[in-house]
């Protein structure tokens, strides 16, 4: 009888893979086996670890969110103040739709098109959203920080499907005007 093989990470990694997974080949294209090949865990593992695909996706996306939320908060948590924390908001702006995070930025989209349909995955974006607004505060009041945390959304999107993506000089025209920041001297 072979020894049992330990591998006390193989839920994180499973967890991690399907964002991979997500990230190449969109929710439709993940499944159990592919998880698990990506992974090099037997199939089993699957229904082990998860009750099913749904339990898996989800806690892949609550991961994503976590992370993505804490990416925030070091941006913005460097700030020591508001002029700083308008240029994090632009650095943040700009590494979303940096072309090396293609597959984070899917990974989003895929979340959203979930969380469109689905409460379960709507709670994620919530928090999310909830955790962002948090970090925002801490340098805006709340009603700029509905309408920052919008916009680095929104510019992040455009940034990243425009044929010819706008500069950083837009973007902190754009940040500085929503928050009432005097305008850039250069």
């Amino acid at each position: 009888m072979r020894p049992r093989r330990t591998d006390p990470g193989r839920r994180d990694r499973l967890i991690d893979v399907t964002l991979e997974v997500v990230a190449e080949v969109g929710v439709a294209g993940v499944s159990h086996r592919r998880v698990a090949a990506r992974a090099d865990v037997p199939l089993g593992s699957m229904t082990y670890h998860f009750a099913g695909m749904d339990e898996l996706l989800h806690e892949a996306f609550t991961r994503f969110a976590d992370r993505s939320a804490e990416r925030f908060a070091e941006f913005l948590g460097a700030a020591r103040d508001r002029d700083e924390a308008v240029a994090a908001v632009v650095d943040l702006v700009h590494e979303l739709s940096d072309p090396r995070t293609d597959g984070e930025r899917v990974v989003m989209y895929e979340l959203y098109t979930l969380a469109a349909r689905d409460p379960r995955y709507r709670a994620i974006t919530t928090a999310w959203m909830a955790r962002s607004r948090q970090e925002l505060a801490r340098h805006f009041d709340p009603q700029v920080t509905r309408r920052l945390d919008a916009l680095i959304e929104g510019l992040s999107l455009h940034r990243a499907l425009d044929d010819d993506p706008f500069d950083r000089a837009l973007t902190e025209d754009a940040v500085r005007a929503l928050v009432g920041a005097p305008g850039r001297t250069a």
